[in-house]
């Protein structure tokens, strides 16, 4: 921990530092500058907490071990014991609390998120079963008290998706859902099969962080845009107006399609939004493979054609293959009950983390 003391001891340095300059007028009165250092504060505020109450510890520790020996008293001595004990406790506690709050932390973890949803190997079952995927992630959204919006979609003749893509807005939506990135396997019989025979079948989730021109810009040469007329339900808006927009990221050759909005000009702002967040995913994923090699992680790569988890119907069971995790309770997960699977993939990561640390 010795290391780690250091880097507190100029942590909360800085802290203090940071309190002093927002009730500085100047600059509260600097808006842009005000929002970066109340930021600043907040990622620091909890590791920052945690070291006081930890020094505080340290000092009733020492103030006890003081009375154990200089008192003659019994009753002083046993309660004297009875307080380091507990002190003892909260000293380890705190050091694996502070351990983790020290952990290098994923820059994307506070945003929110773009996640596309298709139906892989299963044909009209695996339509329907990105459909469930959907309403599961909707259901565990509003269990977070988070918004979820369809912003694009290719619903099949069953009632399933080929493709579903929703953005989920809300307060730390990435650093909880980007363990979903991969294959997502179904084990059931389809309502379809009239034998009652259990097919397996796949659906892939992606999950980007969703960044504005300040995260990532995009030189305007290397869009192409192309406009035409909407298909599908709308009326005659569709048919009299071009408002459907393709945009295509030379670059990278990565092309989104946008016709779900009324005007052209809404059409175009989605579309860069998804595409902004498919290229920085695209550069991401390169940056990946160079780092996987050099360290593997037991969560996995988030690779789309990663096996990650099954969800077997007949025995109401959802198995996550990177933890080794298994849960009797598919019914309730299906319906957004997803908090100890991603409670269980976050402790492992950052175990996984500190392993890597050395700490």
């Amino acid at each position: 921990m010795d290391k780690i003391f250091e880097q507190l001891d100029g942590l909360l340095d800085r802290y203090e530092e940071l309190e002093e300059l927002m009730s500085d007028p100047e600059v509260i009165s600097d808006t842009k500058r005000y929002l970066a250092l109340s930021k600043e504060e907040g990622g620091m505020r909890d590791v920052v907490a945690a070291y006081k109450k930890y020094k505080q510890v340290l000092s009733d520790i020492k103030e006890s071990e003081e009375v154990l020996r200089e008192s003659k008293d019994e009753d002083m001595e046993a309660l004297a014991k009875e307080d380091l004990d507990d002190l003892q406790k909260q000293k380890a506690d705190l050091e694996d609390k502070i351990k983790v709050l020290m952990l290098p932390k994923d820059p994307n973890d506070d945003k929110n998120i773009i996640m596309e949803i298709r139906g892989a190997a299963g044909g009209d079952e695996a339509s329907l079963f990105a459909g469930d995927l959907l309403n599961m992630y909707m259901h565990y959204a509003e269990r977070q008290g988070w918004k979820a919006e369809i912003i694009d979609s290719t619903p099949t003749e069953v009632g399933g998706y080929k493709e579903v893509v929703v953005m989920i807005t809300g307060d730390n939506v990435y650093s909880k859902l980007k363990y979903e990135n991969g294959a997502h396997r179904v084990q059931r019989v389809p309502v379809t099969e009239s034998a009652g025979r259990v097919h397996t079948s796949t659906a892939t989730v992606g999950v980007m962080p969703e960044y504005d021109e300040v995260d990532l810009k995009i030189d305007p040469k290397d869009i192409r845009t192309d406009v035409y007329r909407s298909s599908g339900a709308g009326g005659q808006h569709v048919n009299k107006t071009s408002s459907a927009v393709r945009m295509t990221h030379i670059p990278t050759g990565i092309v989104v399609s946008m016709q779900d909005e009324r005007s052209q000009q809404e059409n175009r702002a989605r579309a860069l939004q998804i595409l902004r967040s498919r290229v920085y995913d695209y550069y991401e994923s390169e940056n990946q493979e160079k780092y996987d090699q050099t360290r593997k992680n037991a969560i996995g790569t988030g690779d789309r054609s990663e096996r990650i988890r099954t969800y077997n119907y007949p025995q109401n069971r959802v198995t996550d293959h990177r933890i080794g995790l298994t849960l009797n309770k598919l019914d309730r997960i299906m319906n957004g009950d997803l908090d100890e699977i991603i409670d269980a993939l976050i402790v492992h990561d950052q175990a996984q983390k500190m392993e890597s640390l050395n700490v």
